[in-house]
């Protein structure tokens, strides 16, 4: 993490998520992982996380490396900082099939399933979204504001244009 300018920046690596109270601009690359961004509406704050595979299943230890983990473990620190669930919305990257569509383990696609699946047993809605496809997606999460910018990587079609989501 690094502060200029009364601006916090922190690069967010696979496995693992990240949340504050303090506005932070927060960038993270994606292939078949998925973020999952949290924003608290009233209180203005937010965090995220980055998973590899969907589900632990007691096997070793039980770290954000899987979306059950990651999504339960991010919305605790949430709730920690004073978060309500009512108040809170999600926006989910990545889940890319970088490897084609015939990808026997179709990592992506169930990354994607599990944050749609676990976001709506907690009743927190996903107001936006960028999943899927066969590119990986670069991500800039300001977690003051909710904001993300979104670029695609090694995409000719879109040429690198953000989308604001």
């Amino acid at each position: 993490m690094r502060v200029t300018e009364d601006v916090t920046y922190h690069f967010l690596y696979a496995c693992s998520f990240y949340a504050s109270k303090t506005p932070t601009q927060i960038q993270t690359v994606l292939g078949s992982c998925v973020s999952v961004c949290l924003f608290d509406q009233r209180l203005n704050f937010g965090g995220i996380n980055h998973y590899m595979l969907p589900v632990w299943k007691g096997e070793g230890l039980a770290t954000a490396k899987f979306g059950n983990i990651a999504i339960d473990k991010l919305l605790e620190k949430m709730l920690l900082f004073g978060a309500e669930k009512k108040n809170i919305v999600a926006k989910v990257f990545g889940g890319a099939d970088s490897l084609g569509d015939n990808a026997i383990f179709e990592i992506g696609k169930r990354n994607i399933q599990l944050a749609e699946d676990l976001l709506s047993d907690y009743h927190i809605p996903i107001i936006s979204s960028n999943v899927g496809g066969t590119v990986g997606r670069k991500i800039l999460f300001h977690s003051g504001s909710g904001i993300v910018y979104m670029k695609f990587v090694n995409n000719q079609e879109n040429k690198n244009d953000t989308e604001n989501f």
